[in-house]
Formats: structure tokens, sequence, C-alpha cells
């Protein structure tokens, strides 16, 4: 195949070079964009009598339909929620950026996988809800709900990562890290990723939850705290049997290349499911939905307790939260 290079010592060159047998998954069409890899050999080189080429195929350039996406993305999320749509993207671009800027650089320099996932998840709370919902008692109630909620899957992720004896070491990734920075606790990385992949739906559900209680207490203002905590509980119940179910669709989604393997060499269920690879899903998908359901009745317990001593007029609109 030719192509135009388009960035690098050749610029503006054309450069021909075969796209071998290897992955039988590359199809490639005039006009796509893709990134190539250089070869620092002489020109005309060849092995074996036959020509070496100069360039490779290396993948496909995905920026721009990303960044197509992303847009398409972010202009629904704006047209759907308006303002509030757009705080919640605000939110959403500080959480990356806490994650690029102070997550993965702490780590790296090597401090605690675990206290830095802890800080940068906390971080992000006490940024993206107030930001997307305020600092009213809904607020306030969803954070203290989360940070709680949190605490308590981060502490049975840690028993049950040593209780299932798991390494960390389940992908080419983890084990390339490990070669090349051998500083940094692959089982803590484990831990991080999953207290870091908890708060992502443990601020939908408390969020929810507070934001029922309010609704409760401003329609009915003579219901008392244990009468809110019941009512909302019930709507809580709901949202826990969706939340959870999409959360184990989730994880099963990502562990089913592995499943297939595992299908292919004929391998039992009982024994897949006690592979590391395999393991390390389970562990999170049961972790993270017993947090979710802790966080459920410790939420609206919270809401409900803030609700009845404060004036209804404080309890905030009547908008229920569910912007990320």
């Amino acid at each position: 195949m030719t192509v135009r290079v388009e960035s690098g010592p050749d610029e503006g060159d054309r450069a021909a070079f075969t796209v071998g047998e290897t992955s039988s998954e590359v199809r490639l069409a005039p006009g796509d964009r893709i990134k190539v890899y250089r070869l620092e050999i002489p020109e005309g080189a060849e092995v074996l009598g036959r020509p070496v080429d100069r360039y490779g195929f290396s993948d496909f350039e995905r920026g721009r339909p990303l960044a197509i996406l992303a847009a398409v993305f972010a202009l629904l999320v704006v047209v759907a929620g308006r303002f509030r749509g757009l705080r919640a993207l605000i939110g959403l671009g500080v959480s990356l950026l806490l994650i690029v800027e102070f997550v993965v650089p702490a780590i790296l320099d090597g401090t605690s996988p675990v206290g830095v996932a802890l800080v940068g998840a906390l971080a992000v709370m006490f940024v993206t809800i107030p930001l997307t919902h305020g600092l009213g008692a809904k607020g306030v109630a969803a954070m203290l709900g989360t940070a709680t909620s949190l605490a308590l899957t981060a502490g049975l992720a840690s028993l049950a990562i040593d209780a299932v004896k798991l390494t960390g070491l389940a992908s080419d990734e983890t084990a390339y890290l490990r070669a090349v920075s051998g500083e940094i606790s692959l089982q803590g990385l484990l831990l991080a990723g999953m207290i870091i992949g908890a708060l992502g739906v443990l601020d939908d559900l408390t969020v929810t939850q507070a934001s029922t209680v309010m609704a409760l207490r401003r329609s009915s203002p003579s219901l008392g705290g244990r009468r809110l905590f019941r009512e909302a509980l019930d709507v809580g119940h709901d949202h826990i049997a969706a939340t959870v179910n999409t959360l184990v669709l989730a994880y099963a989604g990502a562990a089913l290349p592995v499943l297939l393997l595992f299908s292919i060499a004929g391998t039992s269920f009982s024994t897949a499911i006690g592979t590391e690879a395999v393991a390390e899903q389970a562990v999170a998908m049961l972790v993270g939905s017993i947090g979710l359901i802790a966080a459920v009745p410790i939420t609206t317990a919270l809401a409900a307790f803030l609700a009845v001593r404060l004036p209804v007029k404080a309890l905030g609109d009547a908008h229920h939260g569910h912007a990320h």
C-alpha cells in the first residue's frame, strides 16, 4: 500500500509498504488515516534478497472520530440538561484533569496507589457534586453518603483482594508496568482502580437518594425523619436493582474476551472464575455492588436527618440530580 507521510522527517513524501497477515482485523481503505513506524535503515536495504520496507503499519489514527463523538456527547448533555448539563460537563472535565494530573503522576512517583486514589476520589467528589448539584442539603447529604460508602467499599475491596489472593498481574499492561517500574504495588493499583470505579456509580446513587428525600420533604413537610427514610428507601430499592444490574453487565462485558478464551479451551466455569483475570472482575463487581447497596440506606438516613432539621425553603429546588 502507499501512504502520504504527514509528519516526521519524511513529511510530504509518499511511502510504500506491505501490510502483512499478522492482524486479520486490519481493514485498510483509501483515505484512511493511520499511524506508521519508521525503521532507521539505509534506502534500498535488503534481507535475504528481498527489499525491506522503511515504514510499517502501527495503528489507526482515531483522534478525529473520537473528537466528533465527544462533541456529539457534549452537545446532547447540554441540550438535554441545559445549564445543569453544562455544569456536569465541567465537573467531568475536572474529574479527568484530577486523574491525569494528580492521580497518575502521584502513583508514578511512588506514592501509595490506595492513598492517592482515596484523596483523588474525594477531591473529585468535593468538586463535582457541589458544582453540579450545589452545596445545599442535597449536595451535603450526597457528599457525606458518598464518602462513607466509598470508605466502606475501599475497606471491603482491601479485605477481598487479600482473601482471594489477587496479585494484580492479570493483564499484559500490569505485567509491563511491573517490569518498567518495580516500585509500584500492583495490589494497591488494583485496589485504587476499584475505588475510582466505585465513585463513578456511587455519586449517581447518593445524589438521587438525597434528591428524593428533599423532594418528599418539600411535598409533605409534615413527614418525620423515619417516614421520610422509609418512603425514600422504597425508591432506593428500585434504583439498587437497576444500578447493580448495570454494574454486573459492565464487568461481565469487560471479562467477555477472557471467558471466550476459556470456553474455547474447554475450561469449566468453576475453573475460569478462579483465575486471576476473571476473579479481578468478579471481586470488583461484588465489592462495588455491596458499596452501592450500602450507599442507599446510608445516604437516605443522612438526608432525612438533615431534611427534618432545616426549613423546607432551604431544601433546594425540585430537580432530581442525575447528572455526572
